[in-house]
């Protein structure tokens, strides 16, 4: 969201957090699939006219249904692994994702166009997401569940690491201080709004209006404390209603 505002600041946004069915990476292909269908059915019900399948584990299971079944535009999410690769000078690059998404065909598909001679490391990472939905974004739980999954990476010569999943973008900063500045760090997000940037122009769908737009954020667990959670997240307070 941070990246579409940043490029499209006159659009309105419509964000789903469907924090009740959090995290997805250990769900079933089908309740995915089906979760999908449900938030993508409620965001045309409020007039969306593009989806952004803000997720990596919802894009390697859903993305082929979701297209057969909408005929608005619906973005991808992919891992960064194409700028990765080529910015690796060891020719190792670190991926940390949920265990749905590097398990994948998709993820698959992904590394065999871009993968180039680099070694690719996959890293499920089950626990981060938990402690970032939980708000324990800053705390020596989460400090140490970073170590014991990047350790590994390093130890075998990782030099770029890719943020395979949306919700480690809140880790960047404590990522790079415990792998240090010589390691590279990448994700989706501007590369996605890119793509939604060109799919609207394409289509004359870009809004005209030169103010601001607005964003409307829903959950489907719209509690005190998730509302608390995302408020820290997004940087300002808003308004979250239940989905």
């Amino acid at each position: 969201m941070q990246a579409l505002r940043a490029l499209l600041p006159h659009e309105d946004y419509l964000y789903c957090a469907d924090t009740a069915h959090a995290p997805y990476g250990e769900k079933s292909e089908e309740y995915i699939r089906e979760r999908c269908f449900a938030l993508a059915d409620f965001l045309i019900a409020q007039g969306a006219k593009a989806l952004v399948v803000a997720c990596n584990t919802a894009t390697a299971v859903a993305l082929k249904d979701l297209r057969l079944r909408y005929t608005l535009p619906v973005i991808a999410l992919e891992p960064a692994l194409k700028p990765a690769v080529a910015a690796s000078r060891s020719g190792v690059v670190g991926v940390l994702a949920t265990r749905r998404t590097v398990e994948s065909a998709h993820f698959q598909g992904q590394v065999a166009r871009h993968g180039g001679t680099a070694r690719i490391l996959p890293q499920p990472c089950p626990k981060l997401v938990t402690l970032l939905e939980a708000g324990a974004q800053d705390t020596p739980e989460m400090t140490t569940a970073l170590h014991d999954y990047l350790t590994p990476l390093l130890a075998q010569g990782a030099d770029a690491l890719v943020l395979g999943c949306t919700h480690f973008v809140f880790l960047r900063a404590g990522i790079q201080v415990l792998v240090g500045p010589d390691i590279a760090l990448f994700d989706s997000g501007a590369g996605v709004a890119r793509v939604l940037r060109d799919r609207l122009h394409s289509m004359a769908a870009l809004n005209p209006q030169t103010t601001e737009g607005n964003v409307r954020f829903w959950s489907s667990a719209a509690t005190p404390a998730t509302v608390g959670i995302m408020a820290r997240l997004w940087g300002t307070p808003l308004t979250v209603q239940q989905l």
